[in-house]
């Protein structure tokens, strides 16, 4: 998994992994979640994955958009 930058500093993300159609997310509380085009959806996982590039917004578009539509928990 490649470290969430945080460039805002307070994010709630401590890494992910992007593939073609899926995210991987690992909170800082330790959980791992998968996303992908089944859940929460294409679009969503294209914003997830455009906010984890960038290092800003991920833990907040999760939290506002995603919630608990997530394909899978990994750990």
């Amino acid at each position: 998994m490649e470290h969430y930058r945080d460039l805002d500093g307070n994010s709630g993300v401590a890494a992910y992994r992007i593939g073609d159609a899926f995210i991987e997310v690992r909170f800082l509380d330790g959980g791992t979640y998968l996303y992908n085009h089944s859940a929460p959806g294409a679009r969503d996982v294209a914003a997830m994955q455009k906010h984890a590039r960038a290092g800003r917004g991920l833990a907040t578009y999760i939290n506002q958009h995603v919630r608990d539509r997530y394909a899978a928990r990994l750990d």
